[in-house]
């Protein structure tokens, strides 16, 4: 696909029993030939948060000594070597911006956002890539650089305006989260209470604006009747850039097999998380039982909080977190292949936007290990190519033909400050 200088001696050693390749082998052929393009990495908020996005001494190359010392209290799980461990070939960065501000405030923190990771990306021009279009990524891929796209995760980053969402878009937001933790004026959360019932008419006609202009629309964090609004208006594939399957892990923030069997018709694909409690069941229960001992312990201990402190961490202790895997994560990707189809996977790890990855993925130089694990399970080289890239370039490509078949259709409007 991407690389194909071996891929035809690979194609041919596959196919020869005499010289049938190992699970590593066939992982590491298929990453060669079709390099992992991940959905999505938090890269952007961590420069916010640990730098002020004051980055002229931070060094990408090697961020192994950005460690407790600050905010965030973990090293962070991206560099530029642990990458080229990684083979990731493309990147969507979130341009993240909390939930938690006023419309106004996100709209300008996402511009910082993405100034900052264009300004990250201008200073590696022989490792990175900006890529705006389908086009982009498979150029700079092919001269063996990581073409970086941008992704505004939650809706609230746009104000509730058509305006600034094409604005958004025109300085290189290519996807966008319908929301994040909490709803939007137009959009139901998957982990708020709903207001409603999935999308508004202006969130509808959102979703028709961003196919209209080519941005792909992503359902991650959004509720499950949300999801459905939007895959009954959506004329482009769409994209979960970061969530796992639900029957595997029962999360709200996983998809439900009643949107997986739709997914197929759309087109679209879910880019598999590697957020522990996203993956693990047994983690999800651990957290709940956690949150349930805490309140119990206020309540038992009122105005003691160095009471609850000590039980909780004795709870802890005789409790401990149960570990998410590698073949956790191979088991969503099992489920999503049965339900909609190979087609219809991608990864997006969620990496700098955690404190940890499964066990062997702790950081984003963990992909390789993934692959093994889906060639042990009976995926073919060509099944991983297209989960580790294929599909989602399908998806990118679909984005932009209808765009193009949209070009009559007139900008969608609403009055302004409304």
């Amino acid at each position: 696909m991407i690389r194909f200088a071996a891929a035809t001696s690979l194609i041919l050693a596959a196919s020869n029993p005499a010289t049938a390749q190992t699970p590593e082998e066939t992982a590491q052929a298929a990453l060669e030939n079709a390099p992992v393009w991940d959905g999505h990495n938090d890269v952007p908020i961590q420069l916010r948060g640990r730098f002020g996005n004051v980055i002229g001494d931070f060094d990408f190359e090697d961020t192994s000594a950005t460690g407790p010392e600050h905010s965030e209290g973990r090293t962070m799980h991206t560099d530029l070597a642990r990458l080229a461990q990684g083979q990731i070939g493309a990147q969507f960065w979130s341009v993240y911006v909390s939930a938690a501000l006023s419309e106004p405030e996100a709209v300008q923190a996402t511009i910082e956002q993405i100034d900052v990771t264009k300004r990250l990306i201008a200073r590696y021009p022989q490792r990175l890539g900006l890529s705006l279009t389908a086009r982009d990524v498979e150029r700079q891929v092919a001269d063996g650089r990581i073409a970086g796209m941008l992704g505004i995760e939650g809706g609230h980053s746009i104000g509730s305006s058509l305006a600034v969402l094409r604005q958004m878009y025109a300085i290189g937001a290519r996807y966008m989260t319908l929301t994040h933790s909490e709803n939007t004026p137009w959009a139901d959360s998957a982990t708020d209470t709903p207001e409603h019932d999935g999308l508004t008419d202006f969130g509808k006609d959102l979703v028709r604006e961003m196919n209209r202009i080519g941005m792909l629309v992503d359902l991650s964090h959004v509720s499950e009747k949300t999801m459905h609004d939007a895959l009954d208006v959506a004329r482009a594939p769409v994209i979960f850039s970061h969530s796992g399957a639900r029957a595997i892990n029962g999360h709200a923030r996983n998809v439900p097999d009643s949107v997986l069997s739709r997914l197929a018709r759309n087109g679209g694909i879910v880019m598999v998380v590697a957020l522990p409690g996203f993956l693990n069941e047994d983690a999800r229960q651990w957290y709940a039982n956690r949150q349930a001992q805490k309140a119990r312990l206020e309540a038992l201990w009122q105005g003691q909080p160095g009471e609850v402190e000590k039980r909780l961490e004795a709870w802890d202790e005789a409790n401990p977190l149960p570990l998410a895997s590698i073949s956790d994560m191979a088991d969503h990707i099992d489920h999503i292949r049965e339900q909609a189809g190979t087609a219809n996977i991608g990864i997006g790890g969620d990496y700098d936007g955690m404190s940890t990855g499964p066990v062997g993925m702790e950081d984003v130089a963990g992909y390789p290990a993934l692959f093994t694990e889906l060639a042990r399970r009976g995926y073919s080289q060509a099944d991983l190519e297209a989960i580790s890239f294929g599909n989602m370039m399908r998806v990118m490509r679909a984005a932009e033909a209808i765009s193009a078949q949209m070009d009559d259709v007139p900008p969608f409007e609403y009055p302004a400050g409304e």
